[in-house]
């Protein structure tokens, strides 16, 4: 993206020297870093990632905003899963963007997807400054949004995750996090924040004590004999994890309990692919749900393209799970109509090759990650980049390659 950062990194490139950086990344994070890391870092002028920030930020808002999408994408969210007490907006936010060649010829961003979840923010802060140790970049490189310094990233994911509570009393949830690739973040944020990583089957409703000013039930974890009451919950369980491996928990999603969420799981289904369709701006990509496409003329229309161009995407699966690239009709008509509303038909998008590699152009797929903390205002911190070479960009589908997986992005002051 700026060739001559680009040749320089290239030309002073070391194996050696990206090893060590690998390990160094395993002690930080206090276990083995599974997944690829790509030996590169990549370096952006901050107007683009400025306008991904920006496009990311009001498609949000758009939603956010939106009382009658809102009332509809509540709707569409599994009967069990609709929690209780939804607060005003979500804590977190990612938007995806790819790069295409626009009518001009210049690049441009193309959205991927959004979704208002928390994603690595420890992590990429940890393999962000490993890059710039490693392969001494130019100190003048800056890898944080907006202007902001390191002391200000960490306090403002304070704000957002524990918001002035005691630490002990907020906790990072998930399903066996143990065992979750993204363990190397669960250890960097609860080390620096101070907050107790806590498996999500493991939560205790308690009753209310007899001077508790609310009548609600809370949730507890246990530390050896302690049973100590959650204030604050950093949300990291996707209820299809929870599906998928039919996680037994000690707790309904619908009981209103004493205690607040960051984010609150409803915005996981609210901000998301169903949210979509509803989007209108040229950085989108035309979408429509399945069983529109199968009885609505003007959601065919809509796409523009026939199925050897479209992907069809399961709306609230991860990591990349069940997208089929040009699926057929019979493969389309073989899903049942109950479950059709909850797959996307989308119109494909070509990302253009942009980061020069010893192994060819590569692409790059760019998240930016924000916050929106109580009380405060949607701002992004920081962005992950994934580097790819096949159609999709997720680090499990670039297996045995070199110079890609995930990566960081850098801009000059």
């Amino acid at each position: 993206m700026i060739p001559a950062l680009r040749r320089d990194f290239n030309t002073r490139f070391r194996p050696e020297a990206f090893r060590a950086m690998l390990h160094s990344l395993d002690a930080i994070a206090r276990t083995h870093v599974a997944f690829p890391i790509a030996e590169t870092p990549c370096f952006f002028p901050q107007s683009l990632l400025d306008e991904m920030a920006r496009i990311g930020a009001d498609l949000t808002l758009q939603l956010v905003n939106d009382p009658a999408y809102l009332a509809r994408s509540l709707d569409a969210i599994p009967e069990p899963w609709r929690a209780a007490a939804q607060t005003p907006h979500p804590h977190f936010l990612t938007a995806d963007f790819g790069l295409v060649r626009d009518s001009s010829g210049s690049l441009a961003p193309q959205l991927v997807e959004m979704q208002a979840f928390p994603s690595v923010f420890g992590f990429q802060f940890a393999v962000s400054e490993a890059w710039r140790s490693a392969f001494s970049l130019d100190p003048s490189l800056r890898y944080l949004l907006g202007g902001i310094d390191e002391p200000q990233y960490w306090k403002l994911l304070s704000r957002t995750i524990v918001a002035g509570h005691n630490p002990e009393t907020v906790v990072l949830i998930d399903v066996d996090p143990p065992n979750q690739k993204t363990l190397p973040d669960f250890h960097i944020t609860a080390d620096r924040l101070g907050i107790r990583i806590v498996d999500i089957a493991h939560l205790e409703p308690i009753d209310p004590g007899p001077n508790s000013p609310s009548q609600l039930r809370r949730l507890a974890y246990r530390d050896g004999r302690r049973l100590i009451p959650i204030r604050r919950i950093y949300n990291r369980a996707i209820v299809d994890e929870l599906l998928r491996k039919q996680v037994p928990l000690q707790f309904d999603y619908r009981e209103p309990f004493d205690l607040e969420w960051a984010s609150h799981p409803n915005w996981y289904f609210h901000v998301s692919k169903f949210s979509i369709p509803f989007l209108h701006h040229p950085a989108v990509p035309p979408a429509v749900f399945l069983d529109d496409w199968f009885h609505n003329p003007a959601a065919r229309d809509r796409l523009h393209a026939g199925l050897d161009r479209l992907i069809l995407k399961p709306l609230f699966s991860f990591a990349g799970q069940g997208i089929q690239f040009a699926p057929t009709h019979d493969q389309l008509a073989a899903i049942p109509p109950s479950r059709r509303p909850n797959f996307l038909l989308q119109n494909q998008v070509t990302f253009v090759p942009v980061i020069d590699t010893p192994f060819g152009p590569t692409q790059a797929e760019i998240r930016i990650l924000y916050v929106w903390p109580d009380h405060g205002q949607l701002t992004p911190l920081i962005a992950l980049v994934r580097l790819g070479r096949g159609q999709m960009m997720g680090v499990d589908h670039n297996r045995g390659q070199s110079w890609v997986g995930a990566s960081a992005a850098f801009f000059p002051a």
